[in-house]
């Protein structure tokens, strides 16, 4: 993505392709049929953790450990081998993220340095910094050109200062784009994927748009399938006007989805079944 040019706010501009304002509206109106329904009211600190745990889940699907909710929902213990620390690692990601909203505005650099730390745990000589020259990315299934070290630092200090300067870009775009960017840098040397998506989180709760986080959207990715959702990045990637709308589309799809997860979260805590 680039982030230079006359245009002083590209992430707008981005709101004006094709399909994207119906995207945009779509999604306005299902987090909003979730923010109307009566259990709102009442038990939303519930729909909000569910939200959390199935959110988590969702993400380290995507990251290769896909693992059913209610094994997810009585383990105890992450340490154990790749799938369960990737679990462990999406788990950790939640629940930071919430944590960090006040600093993502102001620094987004030190939230994804932080993010990098709590989901990596390990390997202290590469954890919470980007890559350097040479240092190599473990980053199963993302197989779009890897861009380096110097590239990644200078995109990565691009994106923090779109985000320092706001702008009028709906949620929406915005979250994509963190999303997509993330995902397209791998500026760190491992878990990228679970930070992108944590990062997309926070820009939906910091955005008003889903300030409880009741939506998943990682949920909605995994529906959707690891196979579409790395074809999207390969649109987002291209750069094109068309791949950059299917790349915000179908993370709208994935936020509409996640919505629907809560609906019915809300319709079970309702019925006393959850």
């Amino acid at each position: 993505m680039s982030t230079t040019g006359a245009n002083a706010d590209p992430l707008a501009a981005l709101g004006e392709l094709p399909g994207v304002a119906e995207s945009v509206e779509s999604v306005r109106k299902a987090v909003d049929r979730v923010y109307g329904h009566r259990i709102m009211r009442r038990r939303s600190n519930a729909v909000t953790s569910e939200a959390a745990l199935r959110g988590a889940r969702g993400s380290a699907a995507l990251s290769g450990a896909d693992w059913a909710l209610e094994e997810v929902r009585r383990r105890g213990d992450f340490g154990g081998d790749d799938e369960a620390r990737t679990v462990g690692a999406a788990l950790r990601l939640t629940a930071e993220a919430g944590q960090l909203l006040s600093v993502w505005r102001q620094s987004p650099l030190r939230v994804l340095a932080r993010l990098h730390l709590v989901a990596a745990a390990e390997g202290a000589d590469r954890v919470g910094r980007p890559r350097q020259g040479g240092e190599p990315v473990d980053e199963p299934f993302v197989e779009v050109p890897l861009p380096d070290a110097a590239e990644a630092h200078g995109r990565l200090d691009g994106l923090a200062g779109l985000i320092i300067a706001g702008g009028s870009a709906p949620a929406l775009v915005t979250a994509a784009v963190v999303h997509g960017e993330l995902l397209a840098l791998r500026p760190f040397a491992s878990h990228n994927g679970l930070v992108a998506r944590a990062a997309a989180r926070i820009v939906l709760i910091g955005s008003g748009l889903d300030p409880k986080s009741v939506c998943p959207v990682e949920v909605g990715h995994a529906d959707l399938g690891r196979a579409a959702y790395l074809a999207a990045l390969e649109g987002y990637v291209s750069g094109t006007p068309e791949g950059m709308a299917a790349w915000i589309g179908h993370c709208g799809r994935a936020v509409e989805l996640g919505a629907r997860e809560s609906m019915a979260v809300c319709e079970a805590l309702q019925r006393g079944a959850a």
